[in-house]
């Protein structure tokens, strides 16, 4: 997961350092890469972030995106998803606790 949007409450590699990370998991882990996925912040334009984190997997050669949700996976599909998170469009809005 790259933390396309830098934000510190979120998991994910920094965009800046994903080369270093992808080196480590190829050449000393020997983990075969496929692709990225990105989760875009709360309140900012998704297609950003589904644009950014496109170029980095076509940098890397990586062919599967992960990106998308119910309310913006028609940009993701747009910008090349290969993966969607569509879960409250089929099952509705969880419930708060």
């Amino acid at each position: 997961q790259v933390n396309t949007g830098e934000e510190p409450q979120k998991s994910g590699v920094m965009p800046g350092d994903l080369e270093a990370l992808l080196t480590i998991c190829r050449d000393e882990c020997g983990l075969k890469i496929t692709g990225l996925m990105c989760i875009p912040p709360v309140g900012e334009e998704p297609a950003m972030h589904f644009a950014l984190l496109r170029s980095m997997a076509e940098r890397y050669a990586l062919a599967e995106l992960s990106m998308g949700m119910s309310g913006d996976f028609e940009d993701a599909i747009a910008f090349g998803a290969t993966s969607i998170r569509v879960g409250s469009a089929i099952f509705g809005a969880r419930d708060s606790f």
